[in-house]
């Protein structure tokens, strides 16, 4: 994690700390983390991710949400609440608390990469995501350069990895049922 733990909380505790909080935390088993602010390139990224796929969305019953959207990880007594930058879902979204702000099961999840982060992103939190059983596909953006690393889970629980370095390159969001061109990721970025 890319902050240093504050305390150890319960998940009630922290969920009402978090509802009324000015800055974001991340709780894993107990430990809260603060979480970095992003940069310019970062959030356009996310911007666009949200613009690309929301718009496939449209006439699809999916949803696209940014980083304010919280995802609860429970398996294993692993207990994680994580704000990723980009999730979707499609059909029955499954929410833990009443005002619909902890999603239960996502289909896809996005993370811009930073300095900070990457170890992170690509390790320790893409296990805890992993252990969540609707999620079917992942992707890590690099904010410096053209690159955009798409994992996805077949029926056999099998991960497949692609790599996408070029502004031509369109990638499929299988769990979605559309395409990505990696041009619309990096507009007014690179």
């Amino acid at each position: 994690m890319p902050a240093q733990s504050k305390s150890q909380l319960s998940e009630v505790t922290y969920l009402a700390q978090e509802s009324s909080a000015y800055e974001k935390s991340e709780f894993l088993n107990g430990e809260i983390f603060a979480m970095a602010g992003a940069s310019r390139a970062h959030n356009q990224i996310t911007s666009n991710l949200v613009v690309a796929i929301g718009s496939k969305l449209l006439d699809k019953p999916c949803s696209v949400y940014s980083s304010d959207m919280k995802v609860h990880t429970l398996s294993n007594n692993i207990s994680k609440y994580s704000y990723p930058d980009i999730v979707a879902t499609c059909g029955n979204e499954q929410f833990e608390d009443e005002k619909a702000t902890v999603l239960l099961n996502p289909l896809l999840i996005i993370e811009v990469l930073s300095d900070s982060t990457e170890a992170y992103d690509r390790g320790l939190k893409f296990f805890h995501y992993q252990l969540i059983p609707s999620l079917r596909e992942y992707m890590l953006v690099a904010q410096d350069y053209c690159r955009v690393e798409h994992y996805y889970r077949q029926a056999d629980q099998q991960w497949v990895y692609s790599e996408f370095h070029s502004f031509e390159d369109v990638l499929v969001l299988h769990t979605l049922g559309c395409e990505l061109r990696v041009m619309d990721i990096y507009r007014r970025v690179l």
